[in-house]
């Protein structure tokens, strides 16, 4: 019996694969045609670059292309036609966006799809009454103070007992290099996972392990946003379909994610009012979204920055002996001693354009801060040595209006905790010149090859 039935299984494998690669095939040809059809429909200079990616000959990364594009363009505004998008570096867009005109600027279906097998129903990928019920809880989470004076004993526990004794601990052996971007986010999951969830993953340990957890989400991130950049939905919906690609490493990812994640404490206050686990899991994956990555992000490139401008840092040391005392053990500081249908410009938004804001883009606009706007220079934030804020719509690095980051003070207080400390104990030089940075996709701006730094730990008397 075992004997006849083999054949006619091995049978069925055959022909079941035979279809799936003719199918395969036969998708290819018809999104070829599609993509063909996109070529010939839009005859604009820009859409031409993006289809051939000739803007790479050019450029390092995309958002370097788009900042030169936003540059150039008399409003500040560009239309990527293909792509169904108008992307704008103009202030008074980012206000009518976020602030004037919120209710007509949803995330929308389009953009929810994109994200949605990684955040589901997080706050980052919703709209309406569930965002508002997120928001609420999460602004109740994190606007105590008792809130905000256990999160400055966290990233204090994990400076002093892991990544001060981590960096002396290669200060000084024949190979004493990090990779300072990996260092950072190993930390900032640490305190993300420590705060938000009672969680201590340990990626931060002398011996540098690896989380599977937190390696199943960056892959997760970096496919979902890989999403965004096809010509057409079609591409990467056909290879969710068929389970292959990147398609299947996206939800084999996000498999392990969750098996992983199932571990986690939750916060008490979503669980109190939400019984879905299924909706708890989105929460979580929103929360590590916005508490590892971007802070991580920020560091490396404060550092970066740091290195190619010695003098910042010195200013840096002058101005913590100061406030702080030289001698001062950062562990004994305070909380307090560390913390419509057309654009305004005329631009029209047909319905359902996507339409967005590029922060990287308006850091670099000489229109907005002058042609001094590529040069590292902290003192433009000074108004008689004390630190003045921009207007948020100038400068949305944490969003604006009504989608204002309601963790902005909790981040700054962690860069500037783990900055400082560092400053104060370390020196550290980039091994290889980075040149224009390259960075690789995903939901933030992360370097393609890490950051290796050469650290030296400074004499107590240069302290």
């Amino acid at each position: 019996m075992a004997s006849i039935l083999y054949p006619i299984i091995e049978s069925e494998h055959l022909h079941f694969s035979i279809y799936y690669i003719i199918s395969f095939f036969t998708i290819c040809f018809f999104v070829s045609l599609f993509i063909q059809s996109l070529k010939a429909r839009c005859k604009c200079e820009i859409c031409r670059s993006y289809l051939s990616s000739s803007w790479s000959l050019k450029f390092t990364n995309l958002c370097d292309w788009y900042t030169h594009l936003l540059r150039n363009s008399p409003t500040a505004t560009i239309h990527v036609h293909v792509l169904g998008s108008t992307i704008t570096a103009n202030p008074r867009n980012v206000e009518h966006m976020l602030k004037t005109k919120f209710d007509n600027y949803p995330k929308g279906k389009p953009f929810s799809v994109i994200l949605g097998d990684l955040l589901g129903t997080g706050i980052f990928n919703v709209d309406g009454d569930s965002w508002k019920f997120q928001r609420k809880m999460a602004s109740l989470e994190l606007g105590s103070l008792t809130i905000r004076s256990y999160a400055f004993e966290i990233v204090n526990s994990e400076i002093v007992s892991r990544l001060l004794p981590l960096l002396s601990s290669v200060e000084g052996k024949e190979d004493s290099t990090l990779d300072l971007q990996d260092i950072f986010k190993r930390f900032s999951f640490d305190y993300i996972c420590r705060f938000s969830f009672g969680l201590d993953p340990c990626c931060l340990k002398l011996s540098l392990p690896v989380s599977q957890f937190a390696g199943a989400f960056d892959l997760a991130s970096k496919l979902s946003a890989e999403r965004a950049l096809s010509v057409s939905p079609l591409i990467w919906r056909i290879q969710r379909l068929l389970n292959l690609g990147k398609e299947r490493k996206l939800r084999q990812a996000i498999k392990s994610g969750e098996s992983t994640g199932r571990r986690s404490h939750y916060r008490e206050a979503f669980m109190a009012t939400v019984s879905d686990d299924k909706y708890l899991r989105d929460i979580v994956i929103s929360f590590l979204l916005a508490g590892r990555d971007t802070v991580a992000s920020a560091l490396t490139s404060f550092f970066l920055l740091l290195a190619e401008n010695p003098e910042v840092k010195l200013a840096i040391r002058s101005e913590s002996d100061r406030v702080m005392g030289p001698s001062l053990e950062l562990a004994s500081a305070s909380f307090d001693q560390i913390r419509d249908l057309h654009l305004p410009d005329g631009t029209f938004v047909r319905k359902g354009t996507r339409v967005t804001y590029h922060p990287y883009a308006m850091g670099r606009m000489e229109q907005i801060w002058g042609s001094d706007c590529l040069e590292f220079k902290p003192e433009r934030w000074l108004e008689n040595g004390v630190f003045t804020p921009e207007n948020p719509f100038k400068y949305p690095v944490f969003q604006a209006g009504l989608r204002v980051c309601l963790g902005k003070e909790l981040a700054i207080m962690e860069m500037k905790t783990v900055a400082l400390s560092l400053v104060r104990q370390f020196d550290f030089k980039v091994t290889e010149p980075c040149g224009s940075p390259r960075f690789s996709p995903g939901l933030t701006a992360t370097l393609r090859d890490g950051l290796r730094v050469l650290i030296q730990e400074r004499k107590p008397s240069q302290r």
